[in-house]
């Protein structure tokens, strides 16, 4: 599957920026960038120390294209694990183009997606989750999605995963055995011993399938809906935390007829709000789409803020609160904030009323039109994200690949404890165990097929 052919790319974010850079990789790299590349001292990139970098001219036969600085890694320590070059010029559009075809035409091919860190997979540089990691951490846009990919791509998940596969290739190496001397009826597997260890390694598995929830939410954004009556505030609420007039607001009931969403970042974990259609009776066709929206988007929605007016009072209340507390997932979290401070005269009484009407929700009261309480609003919905396992250093799962595969481990794992429950034969048991070790596999890429990577890899930039 490994193809050694001089592979480049430009590396850096598209578009002119004061520097880019151009990547190569692959054997003969040093005397294709000889090519191209003059230092002063006349010196060949071939004969250059690895890890060093050196100052020269990019030339297209006489006519000079550029001043670069060019670094030299030799395999195997480079990314990819082969010789390697990265050419930092100007960041002309134009400059980079024109290294480009000017390799290319030396011989090299313009890189595919993730190549680089495919070469690096299949070099043995980094196992296939540590190059998922790449991608996450490329793509990261909050301290909490930072710190879990940069865990994973360290190594951190696939370290649980050979732990896990040591214990079960303990296992079933002693129920094979037996099978070997089956004639003369010898036990070497200690069957209480066995089912001791894969009840822990069930217990684990169950762990990691249920960190995805949290993994899941923290690699895409914690989505959360703003939802009620019409006219509470739940478009001034979404403009005063994203701190710009993302939705309209106006005294007319119905203005919001669809969702409006984006995406800020509260105390390093990104939450994408969505502001929602107000939720009462009309024959407003388009109006009554809208709402029909607001209750799907409360369905997926991990944490709800239901608003309510507090200068009307409780009285518009119970009605959609029992609507959404139909409709919000269980595992959510429902917030009830109580907006217009500046405007209520008897905050208490309605504080008290409303208390009386839920379930023991957390009730916030704020004006989000004034900013007050807006902090204590913030805090909650960090509160409502289980960081725990971020600062423990506990493996958090957030690929749905590695979910799904570890969930298949988990239910063969799960078939061989319930098989040492009942007496089974070893064959049985050892064969279950044999399905648990192919999905670990799946995940660290010890069992791949070339569809599996093209699929992880073509979602990569270009350059890396």
């Amino acid at each position: 599957m490994l193809d050694e052919a001089v592979i480049c790319a430009i590396s850096t974010a598209p578009g002119t920026g004061a520097i880019a850079v151009v990547r190569l990789s692959g054997k003969g790299c040093f005397a294709l960038a000889d090519e191209v590349f003059i230092s002063p001292s006349g010196k060949k990139l071939a004969d250059c120390l690895p890890n060093t970098v050196h100052f020269g001219q990019l030339q297209e036969e006489e006519d000079v294209i550029d001043e670069v600085l060019v670094a030299v890694f030799r395999a195997p320590h480079s990314f990819t694990g082969e010789d390697s070059v990265e050419i930092s010029c100007h960041g002309s559009v134009y400059i980079q183009q024109r290294i480009l075809q000017l390799l290319v035409n030396k011989g090299a091919r313009l890189a595919a997606p993730g190549e680089f860190t495919q070469r690096a997979f299949l070099n043995g540089k980094m196992d296939l989750s540590q190059a998922e990691a790449v991608a996450d951490l490329i793509a990261s846009s909050s301290s909490a999605a930072h710190k879990m990919a940069l865990r994973q791509m360290k190594g951190g998940f696939s370290a649980e995963l050979i732990k896990l596969r040591a214990e079960l290739l303990h296992i079933t190496s002693l129920l094979e055995l037996e099978l070997d001397f089956s004639e003369e009826d010898v036990e070497f597997a200690d069957r209480s011993e066995l089912r001791r260890i894969a009840g822990n390694i069930e217990k684990l598995l169950t762990r990691l399938c249920r960190s995805f929830s949290l993994g899941n939410v923290i690699k895409n954004g914690v989505p959360v809906a703003i939802v009620g009556n019409t006219n509470v505030g739940k478009s001034t609420l979404l403009n005063t935390l994203l701190k710009e007039d993302k939705a309209i607001v106006s005294d007319v009931a119905g203005t919001t007829r669809d969702t409006i969403e984006d995406t800020i970042n509260l105390q390093g974990i990104a939450f994408r709000f969505i502001d929602t259609a107000g939720i009462r009776h009309t024959d407003d066709i388009v109006e009554n789409i809208g709402i029909e929206r607001t209750f799907a988007k409360i369905g997926e929605a991990s944490v709800v803020l239901l608003l309510t007016d507090l200068s009307r009072g409780a009285d518009c209340f119970e009605s959609y609160y029992s609507q959404v507390k139909e409709k919000i997932s269980p595992e959510a979290e429902l917030l009830i904030v109580l907006n217009k401070t500046d405007k209520a005269q008897d905050i208490l009484t309605t504080l008290e009323t409303i208390k009386l009407l839920t379930s023991g929700e957390k009730i916030i009261a704020i004006s989000a039109k004034t900013g007050a309480n807006l902090e204590q609003l913030t805090d909650e919905l960090v509160n409502t994200v289980n960081t725990h396992a971020l600062h423990t250093g506990d493996v958090i799962v957030s690929n749905i690949r590695h979910y799904e595969a570890l969930s298949h481990a988990r239910d063969a794992v799960i078939r061989a404890i319930a098989g040492l429950d009942s007496g089974l034969s070893g064959e049985f048991i050892s064969q279950d165990i044999r399905e648990c070790l192919h999905y670990l596999g799946e995940i660290t890429g010890e069992i791949t097929t070339d569809e599996v990577l093209g699929n992880i890899f073509k979602h990569f930039c270009i350059g890396k």
